[in-house]
Parts: structure tokens; sequence; C-alpha cells
């Protein structure tokens, strides 16, 4: 910087003022100043900067990578979270810092903060990971979490109405006149849990409906097809299946349709997400909406709250039910 103040005869805060788009500068001083950089090689070096800088202007966005096979996440719902969370931080010019290694702790997540490799974390899923999120709250690290909206889980968190989801998809099998329904989704994992009591309470007071749970090990596509495909072999078909996502009701579809069963001629189908796909599969899938479309602006504006010293509340989003040809 030095010497790109003394090739422009300019001081060596005005290049800085330039070079950090300072409006106290002329056009033609910035002109000037940029045209030596260029032709020089000079960049800022970013890293350097944060260190002298109050903020890092750095987001981690954390993956739920535990809970899919191998680490691998397919499912378009956490991209489509993804990109507005980009878009939302891009408009903020702050960066994306995505899923740092390592961080599988409070005291992991305390220390990266404290190293200022993150202004901040945003967390896509809770998982089963809860326990360790509460303890990270209780930090002071700021952190907001996409998930299970909890008036004691001590973090700010944005999430859909599961609950409604829940009671929404046994209320469409109640008017199919479906009796024998089955929940597809790891119960550990707050969301899930909550769409299962959804749905028991749609048959609160019907004693003629029998529900079944199937717990997936995993979320990835192949591993609920597998286990779906299993659970076939050796349990008389359900004629109505709530699955955690709609990526999980296909895979199930799939699983049905090698056994000859058919949605909805033999059985109700009920995903969860409303990813595009959902629409443009055939059958198209009857599923739970969460409003992504605002998601990821929420999820960032709630972060800066934490990271400016306010104190955001969670929010739960509305749920409705968009019914298709399962």
């Amino acid at each position: 910087m030095q010497d790109i103040a003394r090739l422009a005869n300019v001081s060596a805060p005005t290049v800085s003022r330039v070079l950090n788009d300072s409006p106290l500068v002329t056009g033609d001083t910035r002109e000037r100043v940029l045209e030596v950089a260029r032709q020089h090689g000079y960049a800022v070096n970013r890293n350097a900067q944060k260190l002298r800088q109050a903020r890092t202007n750095t987001v981690a966005v954390m993956l739920d990578f535990g809970s899919h096979r191998h680490g691998a996440i397919g499912d378009p719902f956490i991209f489509e979270l993804l990109a507005g969370i980009s878009e939302a931080l891009s408009i903020r010019n702050q960066e994306l810092l995505l899923s740092p290694p390592g961080l599988d702790t409070a005291r992991a997540y305390a220390d990266f903060f404290q190293a200022r490799g993150a202004d901040g974390f945003i967390v896509l899923g809770q998982g089963t990971r809860d326990a360790m999120l509460r303890a990270v709250a209780r930090t002071k690290v700021p952190l907001v979490v996409w998930g299970a909206v909890s008036a004691d889980a001590g973090y700010c968190s944005v999430g859909s109405d599961n609950e409604t989801g829940g009671r929404l998809a046994g209320e469409h099998f109640l008017q199919n006149n479906r009796k024998r329904w089955l929940f597809i989704g790891d119960t550990r994992h707050e969301e899930f849990r909550l769409r299962y009591e959804g749905l028991q309470q749609a048959a609160e007071g019907r004693p003629d409906i029998h529900i079944d749970h199937l717990a997936i090990a995993s979320m990835a596509f192949h591993a609920t097809a597998e286990t779906v495909t299993d659970y076939l072999k050796n349990t008389p078909a359900p004629d109505a299946v709530f699955a955690f996502s709609d990526t999980a009701a296909m895979a199930a579809l799939g699983a049905f349709k090698a056994r000859g069963l058919t949605a909805p001629r033999d059985f109700s189908l009920v995903g969860y997400n409303d990813i595009p796909p959902a629409a443009h599969f055939s059958p198209a899938i009857t599923t739970i909406e969460q409003k992504t479309d605002v998601a990821g602006s929420l999820l960032v504006e709630k972060l800066m709250q934490l990271v400016d010293g306010g104190r955001p509340r969670s929010i739960t989003l509305p749920t409705r039910i968009v019914v298709r040809e399962t």
C-alpha cells in the first residue's frame, strides 16, 4: 500500500480509502490510484484487512451432514434455503463461509468465533444436535437456526409450523377415508417429532385409525428407499404415508411401485417442503409447503440483529397443504 501511495503521489490512508470504496475520495484520485494498483498487480489482502476491522463480515452457514449417509446432502430444499441466505448476505456485502470443518461441539463454535473465523453462525437443520446448539447459545456466540421453534431453546430460530403441517397431512388422510397410516422420519429430529405429533392429533378420537412409525437412519434418498422396501417386505402395506420430506416421498413412491402399489389408487401420500420437482413428479406429490422464499432473508436478518447486539425473537412461519395427485 505504501508503494501504491508513492507511485500515485497520494498518502497511504488515501489508498486505503480508495480500496475500501470510501466516498471521501474524488473521482480523479480514485481512478489514478486504481490504475496504479492494476498496473502493479496490487490486491487487498482480505484476511489481513479483517484483522484490523471490528468485524470479519463473514457468516458461517452450517449444514447437517450428520443426518445424511456419508455426509452427502442431496435434498433440493436445503439448497433453496442456502440460495436465499446467499442472496441476503450478498445484499449486505457479507461473505458466506460454508460449513467449516471441526465444529461439532459448543467449545469449537466458541473458539472459531473468538478466533474471528466468522461474525456468527446460521445452522440449517437441528437434526440431532439440539443439545449442542443450546450449549452454543449459552456461550453467547451469535447463532440462528433453521428448525423447530422452542421457547426454552436459548437460541433464535426460524422454522415452519411443523405441528400444523402434520395435522394437515392427517386431515387429508381422513378426507380420503384412510385408516392405516405410516409416518416416515426420525423423531429424534425435533422438526420431525412435531410433524408426527401433529399427525397423531388429527387421529385423536378415532380408534379406527392406526398409525405406524418408520424411523430412517439417514435422510439420503437411497437410504429411505431401502428402508421402506424392507418395511413393505415384512408389514402389510399402509393406505396413507406421511414422509418427512418430498425427497423421501419420492423414494417411498418407488418402493411402493416395486410392489405394484400406486398413489392415489392404493394409498394417499403427503410429503413436506414443496420443492419444485414435487409438482412435476409423476404422480404429482401432495405436500406441506414451507416458506423458503422468505426463510433465507429472515435467517440473515435475525443473525445481523444478534451481531449488532440485539435480541431477535424466534419466528414460526405458516404452513399449508398443497393437494396434488397423491
